[in-house]
């Protein structure tokens, strides 16, 4: 595969494309109440979210 346009940095990117719409952003930390886990309920189907020792966000059904 081979590409032949102009390489964008994301930095130029975002001072040059208009988003086509605003995305709600969510703090983890504050979304688990400092205590590292929180539940997520989507169609009656509940989720664990937890943050690790190292940082990352693990999702579990």
């Amino acid at each position: 595969m081979s590409f032949h346009g102009k390489i964008t940095t994301t930095a130029e990117a975002s001072r040059t494309a208009a988003p086509a719409h605003t995305l709600p952003v969510y703090d983890a930390r504050r979304l688990t109440d400092g205590e590292g886990t929180a539940m997520i309920v989507l169609d009656d189907k509940t989720y664990q979210l937890r943050i690790t020792r190292a940082g990352k966000l693990i999702l579990t059904k």
